[in-house]
């Protein structure tokens, strides 16, 4: 998996290519432990800028135009402190196994393989050593009406507890019609689990503009993955039909958000509908003061709603995200689908690579 022929070697510090309405920019973004200098990477095509970190391949801030003005619709922090110490996975990129895995564990070809215990008995996100933590070697590159940086990240035999060397590279890219392109690639050289996501979390109203309970979202989703109080799957795939699950026709995520009474928190792998492998819609989302929408594209079996519970921190430049500050749509695989045999495998091997994309298309 080697870098494109045609990426972009960036030796200054801060260095503009200008191809018509689009911009790649780069510069220092911190300085490690170790001395080595981490990169922001910005993106800028169409309407949209993109800013991306090599630490944990984040994406750092999205700034989208509306009615009434630019906003940075990504949670994030101010700098470059707050990525190294992301407890909330904000904007990261997750792997090798995103989401939870029961007892930290699973089997393969008869062997058990243990991971970290980071969410009580269970693993998520892999372990406090996943993708989120890890600085990514980066090139940005242009290609296809779009700019794009692409990541590359190899985790040895036996990181986080998962089997084989793989070569992880995911390319994050803004394109001149306003979207977001998502490409996740990986390879290994023994069967091993692999599901790879973006853990951004959205506010259309503005990061720093208080609750997404009054969004008004579409998942194209006939079911969904049952979960225990632990968050784990049953193994059940259950009919949206007449429950709190169904977002076939737009609703609020909230229909009433000045009484949270009856609000059921969301952290739950839906089921989109179509046929994994294709490219195809799994969730839009709108939100009415701003006009801002956001429709997501994904070739995944399922996406992760989640409404941020549990999100309490500092966010950027003085503001506090409480929960229900800011959304997921993270497109993946099943939860805990290593230790589920009627899930879509999500095992890779020498003889079949990961490839999975996404899309996320804002209109205003």
């Amino acid at each position: 998996m080697a870098f494109p022929k045609n990426y972009f070697s960036l030796y200054e510090l801060s260095l503009q290519v200008y191809n018509h309405s689009m911009k790649i920019d780069k510069k220092t973004f911190g300085i490690l432990s170790n001395g080595k200098k981490s990169k922001l990477w910005t993106l800028s095509a169409g309407d949209l800028t993109l800013s991306i970190t090599d630490i944990g391949a984040s994406w750092t801030s999205l700034i989208v135009p509306s009615r009434q003005g630019k906003d940075d619709i990504l949670l994030g922090f101010s700098g470059f402190d707050g990525y190294l110490c992301n407890s909330q996975y904000l904007g990261v990129t997750v792997g090798r196994f995103a989401n939870r895995i029961k007892n930290a564990a699973f089997t393969l070809n008869g062997k058990i393989y243990q991971l970290e215990k980071n969410n009580g008995a269970n693993s998520l996100h892999s372990g406090s050593r996943g993708f989120a933590k890890k600085r990514w070697k980066s090139e940005a590159y242009e290609e296809d009406e779009g700019v794009y940086v692409r990541f590359e990240l190899c985790s040895p035999d036996g990181d986080s507890g998962f089997p084989g060397d793989l070569n992880a590279v995911v390319s994050y890219g803004l394109t001149k019609s306003n979207e977001i392109i998502c490409d996740y690639q990986a390879a290994v050289n023994k069967p091993s689990p692999v599901n790879i996501t973006n853990h951004a979390y959205f506010n259309l109203a503005g990061e720093d503009k208080g609750s997404i309970l009054s969004h008004e979202i579409i998942i194209y989703s006939s079911s969904y993955v049952e979960v225990d109080k632990h968050t784990i799957p049953t193994g059940k795939i259950l009919s949206v039909n007449n429950t709190d699950f169904d977002f076939r026709v737009r609703r609020k995520i909230c229909e009433n958000p000045s009484s949270l009474k009856a609000f059921k928190d969301y952290d739950h792998c839906f089921v989109v509908d179509g046929e994994a492998g294709e490219l195809r819609p799994c969730a839009e989302v709108y939100e009415a003061v701003s006009g801002r929408s956001m429709k997501v594209f994904t070739t995944q079996p399922g996406v992760q709603f989640y409404t941020g519970k549990h999100l309490d921190t500092a966010g950027k430049y003085g503001s506090y995200y409480a929960k229900y500050s800011g959304f997921c749509l993270e497109t993946q695989h099943y939860p805990d689908t290593p230790n589920q045999g009627s899930f879509p495998s999500c095992i890779a091997s020498e003889d079949k690579d990961y490839h999975e994309k996404a899309v996320f298309a804002f209109n205003f």
